[in-house]
C-alpha cells in the first residue's frame, strides 16, 4: 500500500483540491452515492453536497462502495438542492447540470476554463435533474450516447465527467 502513495484522510484534507464540487440531487441509491464519494476522493475534488432524499454517511450501504472516502471528502447535506446551488454561486462556482435538454452542450465540445471553479449537478436515477434545479443552473452538459437507452448510471456519469474535466484542465 505504501508504494501506491495513498494519502491519509488528514493529508487529503490538507491537499490542494481540484476545483470541482459535486451536487447529488435526490439520488436514491446509497451505492451510487458511495461510488461518487470514491471518485471524488480519487480526483481530490473539493467536496460533495448531498441534497433532498440523497442518503448521508454514515451508512453501511454507502460505505460498501465509498470504502472510507466519506472520511476524506468534505460533504454537507442540504434539504433543498437550490440552497446548495445558491451557496456555490455565492462562492464563485459555475453550476452545470448533467442532463439531456434542448440546450445541453456536448461534453466533448465543452472546454472548462482553467481559473473557473465548477459545480456539477447529478440527478435522480429515474427522473434526472429536476426542472426546478435546472432553472438554477448556468447550463447543462450531456454525454453523447449512441445505443438504445440514452442514459447512464449516475455514478458512471460522474466518473466520466470528472475524468473529462481533469484531462481538459490538467
Amino acid at each position: 500500500m505504501d508504494e501506491l502513495g495513498r494519502k491519509s484522510p488528514e493529508a487529503f484534507r490538507e491537499s490542494e483540491k481540484f476545483p470541482v464540487f459535486l451536487v447529488l440531487d435526490n439520488i436514491r441509491s446509497m451505492m451510487n452515492t458511495g461510488s461518487v464519494f470514491r471518485t471524488a476522493d480519487a480526483f481530490l475534488l473539493e467536496g460533495i453536497y448531498l441534497c433532498g432524499i440523497t442518503a448521508t454517511p454514515p451508512h453501511r450501504e454507502i460505505h460498501k462502495t465509498a470504502l472510507g472516502a466519506t472520511e476524506s471528502v468534505h460533504w454537507q447535506y442540504f434539504e433543498e438542492t437550490g440552497q446548495a446551488i445558491a451557496r456555490l454561486k455565492e462562492n464563485g462556482y459555475q453550476v452545470l447540470a448533467l442532463e439531456q435538454t434542448a440546450a445541453s452542450i456536448n461534453l466533448r465540445s465543452f472546454q472548462p476554463l482553467v481559473r473557473q471553479k465548477y459545480a456539477l449537478v447529478f440527478g435522480n436515477e429515474v427522473k434526472g435533474v429536476s426542472e426546478e434545479v435546472l432553472q438554477l443552473c448556468d447550463g447543462c452538459l450531456e454525454i453523447p450516447q449512441f445505443g438504445t437507452k440514452h442514459s447512464l448510471n449516475v455514478s458512471v456519469t460522474a466518473g466520466m465527467v470528472i475524468w473529462d474535466f481533469y484531462c481538459k484542465l490538467r
